[in-house]
């Protein structure tokens, strides 16, 4: 095993490519020996991830990316070593799935008002039963031939400000934050990259976070180390991982390759037991 955990990873319980199982064999083959399962707005693969990785002495830590919203904008939120089995969590992620099939179903609509005869059932086959997500669409269309590629698809129309992109509900941040504080967990701010100014990083600080994605695949290495600085300088943690969707979107080569050290896991379990003395 790699002194590495890889704590940003993506299954077909939202828009990975693969099973729980068949990422616990990937982990396995690149030495990675503790993991988090952060799907989108969901927790359904936890107990699973959790259950298959303990004969291959691989420690699962429990996760999810919550989308929120901050500044009238949406960000993505990390959270980790939670009860996912708390009540309130589990109200919260059953709404965000019926969100997200409202939200696909509107931007089916605006896709067929352009001419495109995608039905919602063709992306509800793709997504299973998985929480849907906008690469469901692209993969249906790609099925359907109604575009090249699952790239095209975000390209021409559902990236952030493509003509068929609808923004998912409000989830205010300071109610993510809380969610995940009141389930026992810590929360960090997902691949910040350069989106964030000075003020706007305070501000989500002074509102309660744990910690930043200091290592992602898109950061590069002055970003980690501006922030590395803003944990350093206001006492918060750090995470990482390579974001890794199943070769979906091209990112085998980092599978292994991105994570934080397992001291860096150490400080999260300390600061969770320091909460709770």
């Amino acid at each position: 095993m790699h002194n590495i955990a890889d704590l940003h990873t993506h299954t077909r319980c939202s828009d990975g490519a693969l099973t729980t199982e068949e990422l616990i064999s990937r982990a396995q083959q690149a030495g990675i020996s503790i993991l988090s399962v952060t799907d989108h707005d969901s927790v359904d693969g936890v107990a699973r991830a959790i259950a298959e990785a303990k004969p291959c002495g691989i420690t699962v830590l429990p996760g999810i990316e919550m989308s929120a919203k901050f500044n009238d904008r949406e960000i993505h939120i990390l959270g980790y070593c939670f009860d996912y089995e708390h009540q309130e969590l589990r109200k919260c992620v059953d709404l965000f799935r019926d969100q997200r099939v409202r939200r696909m179903e509107r931007m089916v609509k605006k896709l067929n008002s352009m001419n495109i005869p995608l039905k919602v059932e063709d992306v509800m086959k793709q997504a299973g039963n998985a929480v849907v997500c906008r690469p469901h669409i692209a993969l249906a269309m790609v099925e359907q031939k109604l575009a090249g590629s699952y790239y095209e698809v975000f390209q021409k129309f559902i990236n952030d400000i493509g003509p068929a992109y609808e923004q998912k509900p409000d989830f205010p941040l300071e109610k993510a934050l809380k969610l995940i504080a009141d389930a026992g967990g810590l929360s960090f701010l997902a691949h910040p990259k350069n989106s964030y100014t000075s003020k706007e990083l305070v501000s989500i600080i002074k509102l309660g976070i744990d910690g930043i994605e200091t290592v992602h695949p898109c950061h590069t290495e002055a970003m980690q180390q501006f922030y590395r600085g803003i944990t350093n300088e206001y006492y918060l943690l750090e995470c990482g991982g390579s974001d890794f969707h199943g070769g979906l979107r091209g990112d085998d080569r980092n599978f292994g390759q991105f994570g934080i050290s397992l001291e860096g896991v150490d400080r999260m379990q300390q600061r969770i037991r320091k909460r709770f003395l």
